[in-house]
């Protein structure tokens, strides 16, 4: 393991790179890692892309065969829209994962990453037919604004993408029914306090349909005020990112390597 890493940074400093590139490289190891202590990883399985600066229209995903907290810039896999890694890699992607994520970033252009999961609390949502409701006020950052996609089995199938697309639309949260959750964010930081929140709203709300007890919803004129003021600027999310970088470069850097 620390052989092939050792190997895939002495390729990455001999190749060409923009510091935009090594930028998003960064940042998006430090999502894996941040996702990982969150417990939103799921063995080796699942996956969070960012796209790379530029007219190519590459993005980045996580090596197939590490689990999240081995994720770093260096061994992160560059790919391109049909699925073919550009550079060297000692390792392949996962397909389900690039039929997703290839799909968003090909489709929504402004879309700097794309997390998708397959926590407890995520599935548990995906599964009640009402999905997430308003019925927190994080969750109601969030009304109006959930797509729904129908399950079709595995993700293995690239005639799905033009699916995921419609049922996303211009929306960058979705629900994959019986499945997990979909946040697509301009930004690594966004996408991640977005999922953060969502994963927060759909706790609160599986926690709350335990208790035996009637629940109470807002009405529907606080939820869209609520949901209105978050979409504007999405309650400083850069700023909550950056405290979250700090976090983790108190406890473990490696993931700049």
């Amino acid at each position: 393991m620390q052989t092939d890493i050792t190997m895939t940074k002495q390729r990455l400093a001999n190749t060409p790179m923009s510091e935009e590139e090594r930028k998003a490289r960064i940042e998006l190891a430090a999502c894996y890692r941040l996702a990982q202590r969150e417990g939103w990883d799921e063995l080796i399985y699942n996956h969070i892309s960012a796209r790379v600066p530029g007219p190519d229209h590459h993005f980045l995903i996580n090596p197939f065969g590490l689990a999240f907290e081995e994720v770093t810039a260096s061994n992160l896999v560059k790919v391109d829209l049909d699925g073919t890694i550009v550079g060297q890699s000692t390792y392949p992607i996962n397909a389900a994962g690039f039929t997703i994520h290839s799909a968003v970033h090909a489709a929504r252009p402004e879309i700097g990453c794309v997390i998708h999961l397959h926590t407890e609390a995520g599935m548990a949502i995906s599964m009640l037919e009402d999905g997430l409701q308003p019925l927190s006020q994080t969750a109601m950052f969030f009304h109006g604004r959930i797509a729904y996609h129908d399950y079709e089995g595995l993700a293995l199938n690239l005639e799905e993408r033009e699916r995921l697309v419609r049922d996303l639309g211009d929306k960058s949260i979705m629900i994959l029914r019986n499945h997990g959750t979909l946040v697509a964010g301009n930004t690594v930081g966004q996408a991640f306090v977005m999922m953060y929140l969502l994963e927060k709203s759909a706790r609160a709300q599986l926690r709350a349909m335990t208790c035996n007890s009637k629940l109470h919803k807002a009405s529907e004129a606080s939820a869209q005020i609520t949901s209105a003021i978050i979409s504007k600027g999405f309650g400083g999310a850069e700023i909550a990112w950056q405290a979250m970088l700090r976090r983790l470069d108190r406890v473990d850097q490696s993931y700049k390597n």
